[in-house]
């Protein structure tokens, strides 16, 4: 067992499981608000939310697995990431790529067990989140193809919960969109000189870092508008825009904690308060469709 145990050991930590919190939350928001939508029916409620969660989760590692092979080259040549499991020859290539075919068939099973819509749309899912491996060789704007890679996570959990789209659900998608690039390219300013002297594309290169910087604020600033068009259209309670205003001080200092001469917090700006930013938006806005399922009931009771 000892053996097994270290190399599953490894595999979190290759693929970063604990990241997964970053998304998982909004996808679980979007699950919320199609359950709101329809009328909070109780069948197979819990079935299905299960099942988003491992399509979540099995996505997300395959993303993560396919960008630490395609990357480990490029990974041994930054100082930055040439101790990861790849290029240290802690985990050799073929086990990661029977990693990758494992979890995308765990991936195309729960898709399966939503409904045939996710079923079909499991392929494009996994090409969505693939193909943002290769966007860093070409394009400067990776970093908002990652985002698009972790919005479909909402839209894809109302499609689970509902078997269709409601183009409402879309600003959540560009919120987490613009979110997760706005982040992304804070961390990318570790990278700088890298990406430069290799012939990486990403917006720092391009920008520099206090220009990176500026469009990270941009994009937060769009993220922001979309939560509260979002919010308007699906005509939520206080609570909402209470996490709505949450989710807009911890991006604010998040921003303080970063600087164009002192990187030295990115780690702080990138995991714990992004983190945050997921977790307490999700809880207030649970909390708030809950408390209108609550009131639902309450009223049907009263008003037979």
């Amino acid at each position: 067992m000892a053996p097994f145990l270290k190399r599953l050991r490894l595999t979190l930590d290759m693929i970063k499981f604990e990241h997964s919190i970053f998304a998982l939350p909004f996808a679980l928001t979007g699950a919320l608000l199609a359950w709101r939508d329809a009328g909070f029916p109780h069948d197979g409620l819990w079935i299905k939310l299960a099942w988003i969660v491992v399509a979540m989760v099995s996505a997300r590692s395959v993303a993560m697995a396919f960008n630490r092979v395609l990357d480990a080259d490029i990974d041994g040549q930054n100082p930055r990431t040439k101790s990861r499991h790849l290029p240290a020859g802690l985990l050799s290539r073929g086990f990661a790529w029977g990693f990758i075919f494992f979890w995308g068939l765990v991936f195309a099973f729960a898709a399966g067990r939503l409904n045939r819509l996710c079923l079909l749309l499991a392929p494009v899912a996994l090409g969505v989140v693939m193909f943002y491996s290769f966007t860093k060789r070409f394009t400067s704007l990776a970093h908002v193809v990652l985002g698009f890679a972790l919005g479909i996570a909402p839209a894809a959990a109302w499609i689970a919960m509902r078997g269709s789209l409601d183009p409402r659900i879309l600003w959540l998608t560009a919120a987490v969109t613009l979110w997760t690039a706005g982040f992304d390219i804070i961390y990318s300013c570790q990278d700088f000189e890298f990406d430069s002297d290799a012939g990486l594309f990403s917006i720092p290169r391009r920008l520099g870092i206090a220009g990176a910087l500026w469009v990270s604020r941009a994009f937060h600033v769009g993220m922001m508008v979309c939560l509260l068009a979002l919010g308007g259209s699906f005509q939520l309670g206080v609570l909402s825009w209470i996490g709505v205003a949450a989710v807009g001080a911890l991006l604010l200092w998040e921003h303080r904690l970063v600087h164009a001469d002192d990187l030295s917090r990115v780690d702080a700006a990138f995991f714990t308060m992004n983190g945050y930013v997921s977790v307490i938006f999700f809880l207030f806005w649970a909390a708030d469709i809950l408390l209108t399922k609550t009131h639902a009931f309450v009223g049907a009771i009263l008003l037979p």
